[in-house]
């Protein structure tokens, strides 16, 4: 789907070629252009030879001036830095409609976080990052077809943490119904220690049958460590 900007596509380019900043190319043009738009549309433009030394001039007039504005003009080199990275990060999003592809994926995810065939039979995985959690979940269903209502959930936490806001939380994160969360008790080892990281929520292990597919998804692993 095009930007509703894209006819502005060949003016930002030729200001991009010419080492204007992605900001200055936005005053210029007068419009609300993303920057991860600009990153895109000139992500195969060339930068003249001095664009660096422009920006490092840019810089270091600003230092003279004060060094807030030195910083907010480093902040905005390093977002185009970012941008650009995005961009090209971006270039990669059609290969995760390939099925293959996204098994794969599942595969070395499961490697790092998932348990292992040798030590326990079925699919489990804990962690303590919701998009880990989220990811693992969409992967399940997309490559092996398992639907949320035939997942289980269960929790590991601290002693001083709330198990009813943690299930609440993880619920609405893994879509799970709470009915479907395994009673657990707090980690003992904990008793008296405060939780210092704020957005600590506890880690999240999901649980479902499918010994076959924890073997196919080691196999896979396997395959890299073999090759």
């Amino acid at each position: 789907m095009y930007s509703q900007y894209y006819n502005l596509k060949a003016r930002a380019t030729a200001l991009r070629e010419k080492g204007k900043t992605y900001g200055e190319i936005r005053k210029v043009l007068g419009k609300p252009i993303s920057k991860s738009t600009l990153s895109y549309w000139c992500r195969n433009t060339p930068l003249p030879s001095h664009y660096e030394e422009r920006i490092a001039k840019i810089v270091g007039q600003a230092s003279s001036r004060g060094r807030k504005t030195a910083l907010a003009l480093n902040r905005i080199r390093f977002e185009e830095r970012i941008e650009e990275i995005r961009s090209r990060a971006h270039q990669l999003s059609s290969f995760f409609k390939d099925e293959r592809t996204a098994k794969v994926a599942l595969a070395m995810l499961y490697l790092g976080e998932g348990a292992k065939w040798k030590r326990h039979r079925g699919l489990h995985l804990g962690s303590s990052d919701p998009d880990i959690v989220q990811i693992y979940i969409r992967l399940l269903d997309r490559c092996y077809g398992i639907p949320r209502e035939k997942l289980s959930a269960r929790i590991s936490y601290r002693v001083d943490q709330d198990i009813q806001a943690l299930t609440r939380f993880w619920s609405r994160v893994t879509g799970i119904p709470k009915s479907r969360f395994y009673k657990t008790k707090p980690d003992s080892r904990t008793k008296g220690k405060k939780t210092l990281i704020k957005d600590y929520k506890g880690v999240c292990s999901i649980t479902c049958a499918g010994t076959d597919v924890q073997l196919e998804l080691d196999f896979i692993a396997r395959m890299f460590l073999e090759d």
